[in-house]
């Protein structure tokens, strides 16, 4: 398989423009894979993934994608102080039981570290929590209470105050909504965030 760009989702196009040609990546719940593929087939990245769904490992396996299994909860001890130029966490930060600690070991082995997750106070959340009084599902959120992989709601503010209070450095960040950039009150407006950050 050869992905090409305009195959790839937006915020995966994001990614893709931050992370530098040859460089060495870590994708922390790499999913199928298709990330990784991307970046190898087109940056020439040396790439590995982590992954604990089995099924999504066997389609990592098919693209060619040197992945291992492994609950990211469990820590990342294998791995030695910045072994990686790139740890990723694509819409994984709020599924993993322990943010804090995946946090930790992802500024520990990665020089950069960028994280994707979906942004909870998106107005139109906001609104179905407080006027429709249940709990929300949009694009970005497409699950309902009793299915979703998400055990931890965060906002963009959240994170960045967790940032600030870790000492934790915000290189850049990316506010997306309907696959286009928010400059403009990104807390209320947009559906995915995107930072890079460094410790």
């Amino acid at each position: 398989m050869n992905i090409k760009f305009d195959e790839i989702t937006f915020p995966h196009k994001i990614i893709v423009k931050i992370v530098e040609p040859t460089s060495t990546v870590l994708d922390l719940g790499c999913g199928n894979g298709e990330l990784l593929e991307y970046l190898i087939t087109n940056k020439h990245v040396q790439g590995y993934g982590i992954e604990i769904e089995e099924q999504s490992i066997y389609k990592c396996i098919e693209r060619g994608i040197s992945v291992f299994h492994l609950n990211l909860d469990s820590g990342l001890s294998d791995y030695n102080d910045k072994s990686f130029d790139y740890v990723i966490l694509d819409q994984t930060l709020q599924e993993v039981k322990n943010p804090d600690k995946v946090l930790h070991d992802a500024l520990r082995v990665g020089s950069h570290v960028i994280v994707s997750f979906p942004n909870f106070a998106h107005y139109k959340a906001r609104w179905q929590l407080a006027i429709m009084g249940k709990a929300p599902i949009a694009p970005a959120l497409p699950f309902e209470w009793y299915n979703t992989p998400n055990l931890h709601f965060l906002s963009l503010y959240d994170f960045v105050n967790y940032c600030k209070t870790k000492k934790i450095t915000i290189e850049q960040n990316f506010f997306i909504s309907k696959n286009k950039l928010i400059k403009i009150s990104p807390n209320f407006r947009a559906q995915i965030g995107i930072f890079v950050i460094k410790k």
